[in-house]
Order: structure tokens, then C-alpha cells, then sequence
């Protein structure tokens, strides 16, 4: 049977596997500075970290027919039944706390009175360090009683602590645990007699921090606000950053999407507080809890900068920071240190694109004066003149916007994006001087070099040797497509015309016109990009869009990387939390004069 997950988080903690079928939380993850990256905390391959159960007059009552929905687009939300019992669920990741609640609520819908017990079970069986690839973590995991919330203490240690989660309960609770073969098994049990349509409802807040006091007074800390008070904080903090289009279906994916975005593609880290940026902190997209400039900065930075201009300025900060040194380099870890080598053009223009952006959006210029920010573009200058050609404005790359190797040095696309850069930097900081006529050379490079004929027609090739070669390609991190929305053409250009014309014809190799999902894929992914879809949404091709994105499953009504042409089903890349920030820019751009109530 398919799983489909509900996640849900905040900046600290991420609930990737929420399972919609059992209501049980697979896994927690947080992310850490000291170990570059993300931890993932899992329960076992039979029962997972956290189950909602419920017993009735000493009878198991499994949780059956659940219904699924979210308040304010993001905060799960479940209702079934347990035996002659309805039972409602919420799973809420509140805003600025370093933990989570799961509020369970029983009715007794019958004419006769029940003893029940409910509460949570679980078995904590591994802890994982999860950068692209997962790996175990090696060290010792504890339980224990605390007097410091009168419940259960976790822990992992190896040598000194590592991090500790802890639980705690809003009424009377009796907890149990005991070392399984597998892990750690604990119970956390509530009883009641349930009268003839009497409510009972139990919240059970667990802490996350960096040992047992750090995790058991973030769990006090909510218990004392009260659950009431973190709801309805968080759903005010949801709602000042929603938007609402006249179609409904639009609505409901744009703001899901947004939100996923925002707490999977940003995180604070449990042990230096610092926010940083990742591709997911879900270890379910494959390349998990890493930075690349081009996914934070021209996908997910869009979409934050629409709804919470004052993140967008932090995140900026953190990639001119942090991340400054190795502007370009293929992808590294989150405290700016390389993973993956190897240069890539669009990723070293994503830092000043980004800035270009925020700048123009909000009329905040303080944030060019900053000393990491005039550092940063210093470097990109540097480093892009590096990649110059020797006699012309055309400027290599080692890698394409898939990451993949290129066939050719000069990129098309890139080069447009190092003049829309050019032109940046001669507007934001004049006192340079020469970038405006930079980029014009740029430009007419591009003209010159970069446009080919086929049939008397002229087209944008995808990249040049400039010693005779081109080809004929597209591919959707990177695509031709985006050309008007940067600025660099008009959306009439007969150029641009014609290569759309031939990159979106059903005899091109990764087109898929003709198909329910008519979009671009390549290699890479040889299926449909979400991607494609924000493309194709920015370049005016508003109504069919529509069409599919009011069908479409994607990953259960979340990005990912590509779906099959014919269903929509997801086929690679779950959980891709950038790519739900494009897509999300992309939508209010195309709709935004179509706003809701």
C-alpha cells in the first residue's frame, strides 16, 4: 500500500513522515552545525517514533478511517475513529519553539459510559546523519525519569551529550519505557471514563535541546503557554504570511507549498541557533540538508522574500556570510565548507540576482553597506572574471543548472544571467564603475554568438564553443524559457519564439507534448519538472498551467523534482523544498491579479 506522508515543522524541528494511514511520526529531524548538516531521529521498521493509541475497556482500538486536513494550510490535522470512539488529532510544530504538540481529542458518540486509555507509544531505534547520503549515528541512547518534567528524558551521548527530546503531558499521565531489541520502547498513557457524549482532550508537548534540561524545559515552556496560546499564535503567524487566490485549488497548493518552503528550505540549527539554508530537511529528497546558491537563492528566495521580506534579509545574510567564500562551487555543506566541487555560472550569479531582488522589493539599501555583503560581491567580480573568454563577453561554466557536466563552455542561459548581474551591480554600487558597459558587451555577445538559424530561422542555441559547436537542449533548473522573465527579451521576440517552438515540439527528445503534463524534462530526470511548470508559468502559459496544477498529486500536493507525464504522480525528488519556492513564485506572479478574499 502507498504511504503518503503530511509533513510539517518549524524552524527548529521538521516532521518529514507524518503517515496520513496510522497517524504515526516516522522520524524527527533537526538540523546541527557541529555535524554539518541534518540528524534525523527514527523509529523501527514495525512501529515508529511516536503512535497515537487508544484502548477501550481494556480493548485495542486501532486508529481507522482518518481524514486529513490543515489549519492555516500547514498545521496537520486528523479525524477517525477508535472503536465506538471518535478521535481527532492535530500535530502542531509552534512557531519559535524548539519542539511540538500532538493534541489528541476523544468523543464518545454512544449512549453507554467507557473506560479508556489513550496516549502515545513508540520506539526511538536509530539516530541518522543525513547530508545526500544517510549514515548512523555511533553512540549510546538513554531513557530515563526527570525531575526536571516528571516524565521521560531521551538522549544520545558519545562521550559528552549529543541532543535530548523530551515529553510532557497537560494532565495526568503515567509513563513507561524499557530497552527493546530494537531501540528504546516507551508508553505515555492517560485514562478517563469517557460519559455518553463527553470530550476528553490531552496535549502531550515534547522538547527538543542540546542535553536533558535543554529538552525538558522547551516541553515545560510550551506546557506553560498552553496549547490554546500556541495554536493560535502559530495560525496568526500563518495567516499574516498567506495568500489567497480566487481559485480555491490554487489557493490550498500555493500556501502549502509556501510553508514547506519556508520550514524545510530554512532551519535554525539546535546547536549554534544560527539559521541557515538547505535543498530539504527532509531526508526523503535525495540530496537532503546541503546548500547550493542557485536552489536557496534563485527558487526558495523568491517565494520567502513574497511573504516574510524580513527572512529574505536573513538568508541573504547567511549566504554572505557563511557561504561567501565559495560562491559558484557545485554545492557545500552548511557551514560553508565544500561538498561537492566543481563551478557552476548560475550558482555564482545567484548571491547578486538575489540581492538585486530583495533590494528592489523592500527600498532596503542598508543591507549593501553591510562589510560580508561588499566582500561577497568583490568575490563574485573576481570569480567571474576568471571565466571570461579571452577575447569575447562570454563567460564558461563546468557544470549546467542540473549539476550535470556541460557539452559546450558557454552557456546561453548563464550568460544571461551574468548580464542581468552586470546590470545589477552597476545600479546597486556605481562606485565600481565599468559594469553597465560589462554587461551591454554581454549582451550583444550573447546576440552574436549565442543565436543560431535553422530552416532561415533564428533560435538561442543552449551553449557554444565559440570554435563552431552548439546544441540544441533545455533543461528546467536552468531554462530558455525564463528569458523575457529576466529581463532579457521580449516575450514577441521571434528568437525566443522559435526556440521554445523547437524545445517544446513533440520530436524533441525531452518534450512531452502530447501528454496530460506537456512540459520539459532532460536527462537528469527524463519526466516532467515541476520546474518546467514555473517556467512555462513565467513565461505566460497561465492556462494550461492552471489546468495541471488543479490535477496534479506531485509528492501528496507537494513539489518535487519531476511527475509522470500521464498522472502526475511523483517520480523523483520528494520533498524538494526549493523547487515548492519556485513553483510558489511562479503561481503569484502569474496570479496575482486574481487575489481572493
Amino acid at each position: 500500500m502507498e504511504t503518503n506522508y503530511c509533513p510539517t515543522g518549524n524552524e527548529m524541528v521538521s516532521l518529514p513522515r507524518l503517515n496520513e494511514r496510522t497517524a504515526g511520526i516516522e522520524d524527527l529531524t533537526f538540523l546541527h552545525m557541529g555535524y554539518k548538516g541534518l540528524v534525523d531521529l527514527r523509529g523501527g521498521e514495525d512501529e515508529p517514533l511516536i503512535q497515537p493509541f487508544v484502548q477501550v475497556n481494556g480493548t485495542d482500538c486501532p486508529l481507522e478511517g482518518l481524514r486529513w486536513s490543515r489549519l492555516g494550510f500547514w498545521v496537520p490535522r486528523f479525524t477517525g475513529k477508535a472503536g465506538p470512539l471518535d478521535v481527532e488529532g492535530v500535530v502542531l510544530t509552534p512557531v519559535e519553539e524548539r519542539g511540538f504538540v500532538i493534541r489528541l481529542e476523544l468523543h464518545n458518540p454512544g449512549d453507554a459510559g467507557c473506560e479508556v486509555k489513550f496516549g502515545l507509544k513508540g520506539l526511538w531505534a536509530s539516530a541518522w546523519h543525513c547530508v545526500n547520503e544517510d549514515k548512523p549515528l555511533e553512540g549510546s541512547k538513554h531513557c530515563f525519569e526527570s525531575a526536571w518534567n516528571g516524565s521521560l528524558v531521551f538522549d544520545m551521548r558519545c562521550g559528552a551529550p549529543m541532543f535530548a527530546f523530551a515529553p510532557m503531558c497537560d494532565a495526568p499521565c503515567a509513563s513507561a519505557f524499557a530497552e527493546a531489541e530494537e531501540g528504546i520502547a516507551y508508553r505515555l498513557e492517560c485514562c478517563c471514563e469517557l460519559a455518553p457524549g463527553a470530550r476528553r482532550a490531552v496535549s502531550f508537548y515534547w522538547g527538543l535541546g542540546f542535553e536533558e534540561v535543554a529538552a525538558a524545559t522547551s516541553a515545560k515552556e510550551m506546557l506553560r503557554q498552553g496549547y490554546e496560546y500556541e495554536r493560535e499564535r502559530t495560525l496568526r503567524w500563518l495567516e499574516a504570511r498567506a495568500c489567497r487566490f480566487a481559485d480555491e485549488a490554487l489557493t490550498g497548493l500555493y500556501n502549502l507549498n509556501l510553508f514547506f518552503c519556508i520550514f524545510f528550505s530554512t532551519g535554525v540549527t539546535l546547536d549554534s541557533e544560527e539559521l541557515v539554508l538547505v535543498t530539504s530537511r527532509s531526508p526523503r529528497y535525495y540530496v537532503s540538508a546541503a546548500y547550493w546558491d542557485r536552489d536557496s537563492l534563485l527558487w526558495s528566495f523568491p517565494a520567502v522574500l513574497d511573504a516574510d521580506p524580513a527572512l529574505a534579509r536573513r538568508m541573504l545574510e547567511y549566504a554572505f556570510g557563511r557561504q561567501r567564500r565559495n560562491f559558484g562551487v557545485h554545492s557545500r555543506l552548511i557551514d560553508g565548507t565544500v561538498l561537492e566541487p566543481g563551478f557552476e555560472l548560475d550558482e555564482l550569479m545567484a548571491p547578486v540576482l538575489a540581492l538585486e531582488r530583495y533590494t528592489d522589493a523592500t527600498g532596503d539599501r542598508s543591507l549593501l553597506e553591510e562589510g560580508d555583503v561588499k566582500k561577497g560581491v568583490r568575490s563574485v567580480l573576481e570569480k567571474l572574471a576568471q571565466r571570461r573568454h579571452p577575447d569575447l563577453a562570454l563567460y564558461s561554466t563546468f557544470l549546467q543548472p542540473t549539476d550535470d557536466e556541460r557539452v559546450y563552455p558557454y552557456l546561453t542561459y548563464d550568460n544571461v544571467l551574468v548580464w542581468r548581474a552586470l546590470r545589477a551591480l552597476a545600479r546597486l554600487y556605481p562606485e565600481h564603475g565599468g559594469l553597465a558597459e560589462r554587461a551591454a558587451a554581454v549582451r550583444e555577445a550573447i546576440r552574436t554568438h549565442c543565436v543560431k538559424t535553422r530552416d532561415q530561422k533564428p533560435y538561442y542555441a543552449w551553449s557554444v564553443d565559440l570554435e563552431g559547436h552548439w546544441d540544441v537542449y533545455d533543461e528546467p533548473p536552468g531554462s530558455l524559457l525564463l528569458l523575457p522573465w529576466l529581463g532579457f527579451c521580449e516575450q514577441d521576440d521571434e528568437t525566443w519564439h522559435n526556440t521554445v517552438g523547437m524545445i517544446c515540439a513533440p520530436e524533441y527528445a525531452y518534450s512531452f507534448a502530447g501528454h496530460p503534463i506537456p512540459m520539459i524534462g532532460c536527462p537528469h530526470a527524463p519526466h516532467p519538472w515541476l520546474l518546467s511548470i514555473a517556467n512555462s508559468l513565467l513565461c505566460g502559459r497561465r492556462d494550461k498551467c492552471l489546468e495541471i496544477l488543479r490535477d496534479i498529486r506531485m509528492d501528496n500536493g507537494i513539489a518535487c523534482e519531476s511527475v509522470h507525464e500521464d498522472t502526475g504522480e511523483c517520480t523523483t525528488g520528494e520533498a524538494f523544498a526549493t523547487c515548492a519556492g519556485f513553483l510558489c513564485h511562479a503561481i503569484k506572479a502569474a496570479f496575482a491579479g486574481e487575489k481572493g478574499e
